[in-house]
């Protein structure tokens, strides 16, 4: 499907039986929208904990789609992709609370550099500590071995045996890297 002008954002959300996450990630996601023409996709795997009769009623903006199987992640994301109209298209999981300045902050990053194919966010853990996962290096053999020998381990942040995690970078600056997390992607529509 084409992008509509008027769409900034496409935010995709898959579903499997977490509709007390879901519903909290919805909510960040609408308060980090505000000001934002956004749309917003909750795919559902057929869960059986009531998500869907759980969730539709508290978020009447949110388009729904209500699986009859388990499709898997990147079946349903594709499901929601296909309808998607937004410029910039947002791949989130369910466990995810987005902070208020997080999606304006993404959206004005990505108009800034036409040339950014992708763009991560900086994940924390529930305990508020920095995601290792939010980034990561091309796993070459190389990469492999410092890491399961436990050189990444005793060296983080050597730019040599450090490449998996690439914590030689600031966590707070943004950076080029090999491998954002899946847990909350964005991606130009054209990429």
């Amino acid at each position: 499907m084409r992008s509509d002008p008027t769409v900034t954002l496409s935010v995709v959300i898959v579903n499997y039986n977490v509709k007390h996450f879901a519903e909290q990630c919805l909510r960040s996601v609408i308060d980090s929208a505000a000001g934002l023409a956004v749309e917003i996709f909750l795919v559902d795997n057929a869960s059986d904990d009531g998500s869907i009769d759980f969730l539709t009623p508290r978020f009447p903006s949110v388009r729904f789609i209500a699986n009859c199987d388990n499709r898997g992640f990147a079946a349903a994301n594709n499901q929601a992709l296909a309808q998607a109209k937004g410029k910039y298209l947002l791949l989130l999981n369910p466990d995810c609370l987005v902070s208020r300045e997080a999606l304006p902050a993404l959206v004005r990053y990505l108009d800034e550099r036409p040339k950014v194919g992708a763009a991560g966010l900086k994940l924390l853990s529930r305990y508020g500590e920095f995601d290792r996962a939010s980034k990561r290096g091309f796993p070459t053999p190389w990469v492999a071995f410092c890491r399961l020998s436990g050189l990444a381990n005793l060296f983080p942040k050597s730019r040599i045996f450090g490449r998996y995690d690439l914590l030689y970078f600031d966590e707070d600056t943004p950076a080029e890297v090999d491998a954002l997390s899946g847990a909350c992607i964005a991606v130009r529509r054209e990429a």
